[in-house]
């Protein structure tokens, strides 16, 4: 046999678009009531609503909360992290850095309960765990209470 005969003898085939049957297509489709339309898209406006009314709130709740804190004492360091480069394995130093600022703002503020705010986890974490940065500048409130958070040091 030569080419062109197992050419011709090869079935030709063609996409061809296949419709699903009517009955299958109208089982498919749900009747749906007007009542039922109204009270979807009731719900789904509601819930627009809701969430747009929350995030203003949420932002407002993170501004308001530092204004909150009635502030006994606040402090600005600037803190060493070198020896966090130099005693810690490479995959372990914004761990320690973070541990190093904790225990520094601790010692410094004699305060047992600290914790850190997102904005300084984000300068320690910037740029890896690898490298966290060689000194930090902070600012350290203490309130009432004791606690302290630790806030970036705010530009003069």
């Amino acid at each position: 046999m030569s080419e062109t005969e197992e050419k011709e003898e090869l079935p030709e085939t063609k996409e061809e678009e296949v419709e699903p049957p009517v009955e299958a297509v109208e089982a498919v489709e749900e009747k749906v009531t007007p009542e039922e339309e109204a009270r979807v898209e009731e719900t789904t406006e509601t819930e627009v609503e809701e969430t747009a009314e929350t995030v203003p709130a949420a932002e407002e709740k993170e501004g308001e909360a530092e204004e909150e804190i009635e502030v006994v004492e606040e402090r600005i360091y600037t803190i060493p992290l070198r020896h966090t480069w130099v005693i810690t394995p490479r995959g372990k130093r914004a761990p320690r850095a973070v541990r190093d600022v904790r225990a520094f703002v601790s010692r410094h503020m004699k305060a047992e309960e600290v914790s850190v705010s997102d904005e300084i986890n984000k300068v320690l974490w910037a740029r890896g765990i690898n490298k966290p940065p060689r000194k930090i500048k902070i600012r350290a409130v203490k309130d009432k209470e004791g606690k302290v958070i630790i806030y970036p040091a705010r530009a003069a």
